[in-house]
């Protein structure tokens, strides 16, 4: 049997590391809440003998950008034994003593990749993939004209795959956002970007689904197109026959990691509440439910694997499995057994469609929502929440707030505390870290479970608590005099 796999297409596909999934069968600040991008209402095109697409073509190639990124190597230090003390020994004879393992510092090699970005400002906002520029130290932006900006990161976010860069410029040709939800199937769609490093490529093809989940990111509800995509269109346009970017190029689907088929991109309804927040948090104010579940029609086939007949009212929806303690669903009612039919009288047929519907919406916003219990509809209002439980606005954490700087344990520090991995804190001020009872010399072991490698390690662990219900981390730590410790630092104001 083929292996079919889901494949990033851009930079991390390229040479930052595979980002293949194997595919199964099948914060208390009053800030001003965030202007939503625009979305320009369009029609599908009538039927016709000829769809005439040079004029969208011209419009969005101008829009969109190479990118191209670099990931610096990262310096590890080696014990280096002289070669020859093994060969030659004490060759004279003196009885001399053998000489320690010296302590060298070797770089990795730089990582380069490259992808593509849809300009959707004249000020030099930029969207594209985070798989693209998620991890890079370095990006470069080169326009359709051959104009080349070094890029920033405004902000990234990991579970829709979209980042927002900005450049230094003025004037620039700036896409038309369309509305994604009006895109019909067999609509014409073009496709553009840097496959292969070939600059300002345009494909078509049609759209050939809507919503679309590949259980690649947290929350997606593709456009599926059969406009060739391949390594390089990451993070590039997607544009209806008006040259009105619909969504953002993210996936293929592919037995052999080009296209083969079908590519996948991110949908405007998405990506613009997305950028929005980038903008004014420089992180996504995400609204949650709380329920875990299924599309209806995949858990009926499931309960009839096992024997059962199932009867639910209804073959579209999503089926509720499990409703989250302390949660917006909780509050509003809803039980294991339910089938969410609705919201705001959109119809929801499957999981990506609520997703989709629910990424659109901030954590304060109320929704009415109609769901099925045992075979009776029945309506609710939810007030959605963020991921700690609350309605407040979410800020990142400014890890100058918790005054420390980290650096690996050296081997020194290894054999004296008999460890083989740790962060020392190497300077203090006063900040969280201190207030907890961290020290200069403090040896971090572990924070939330996870052993602490490298400084990387420790930023990920506090965006990771930043964005969790408890906004604390739980160190365990070894004192200078190698005394073992532990203590809770709380992210809250």
């Amino acid at each position: 049997m083929n292996k079919t796999t889901k494949t990033w297409i851009g930079a991390a596909a390229l040479v930052l590391g595979s980002s293949v999934v194997t595919a199964a069968v099948v914060n208390n600040k009053s800030v001003e809440a965030p202007e939503p991008i625009p979305a320009t209402a369009t029609v599908a095109a009538a039927p016709s003998a000829y769809v005439d697409l040079t004029s969208a073509a011209e419009t969005a190639v101008n829009s969109v950008v190479y990118i191209s990124v670099t990931i610096e190597g990262k310096t590890q230090r080696m014990q280096v034994q002289d070669p020859f003390e093994d060969f030659f020994g004490d060759f004279f004879g003196f009885g001399g003593r053998r000489q320690q393992p010296q302590q060298r510092e070797y770089k990795q090699p730089d990582r380069h990749g490259a992808g593509s970005g849809v300009i959707i400002s004249q000020d030099g906002y930029i969207v594209t993939n985070n798989h693209v520029v998620g991890q890079a130290d370095e990006i470069t932006v080169k326009l359709n004209d051959g104009r080349e900006f070094k890029g920033r990161i405004i902000g990234t976010d990991e579970t829709t795959d979209l980042a927002l860069v900005k450049i230094d410029a003025k004037n620039l040709p700036a896409i038309k956002i369309g509305n994604s939800d009006n895109l019909k199937l067999g609509q014409w769609v073009l496709a553009v970007g840097n496959p292969f490093n070939l600059s300002s490529t345009v494909t078509a093809g049609i759209v050939s689904a809507k919503a679309r989940s590949l259980g690649a990111n947290g929350v997606e509800s593709f456009i599926q197109t059969d406009a060739a995509i391949n390594a390089g269109n990451s993070g590039g346009a997607l544009v209806n026959e008006q040259g009105e970017l619909v969504g953002i190029n993210s996936m293929i689907y592919s037995q052999t990691g080009s296209y083969s088929g079908y590519g996948f991109a991110i949908p405007t309804t998405i990506m613009n509440k997305v950028v929005a927040d980038l903008k004014v948090y420089g992180t996504v104010q995400r609204a949650i439910l709380g329920v875990q579940g299924q599309d209806v029609d995949k858990y009926i086939d499931v309960e009839k694997s096992k024997g059962n007949t199932p009867d639910l009212g209804t073959v579209k929806g999503v089926y509720i499995a499990k409703v989250s303690d302390g949660s917006a669903a909780e509050e509003a009612g809803l039980e294991q057994g339910d089938v969410i039919t609705k919201i705001d009288d959109k119809e929801v047929s499957k999981m990506s469609e609520l997703q989709e519907q629910i990424a659109q919406r901030k954590p304060g916003d109320k929704i009415r929502l109609t769901y099925l219990r045992s075979k009776k509809q029945k309506t609710t209002e939810v007030t959605l929440r963020n991921t700690q439980g609350n309605t407040k606005v979410m800020q990142e954490v400014d890890l100058d707030q918790l005054g420390v700087s980290l650096k690996p344990v050296t081997d020194e520090e290894k054999g004296t505390f008999n460890i083989s991995y740790g962060l020392s804190v190497n300077a203090i001020r006063r900040g969280k870290m201190m207030d907890a009872g961290a020290t200069k010399g403090t040896i971090l072991l572990e924070v939330n479970d996870r052993k602490m490698q490298s400084v990387e390690d420790w930023e990920e662990v506090v965006k990771e608590a930043n964005q969790s219900s408890d906004r604390a981390l739980w160190i365990k730590a070894l004192k200078p005099s190698g005394r073992k410790v532990s203590f809770v630092v709380d992210l809250n104001e």
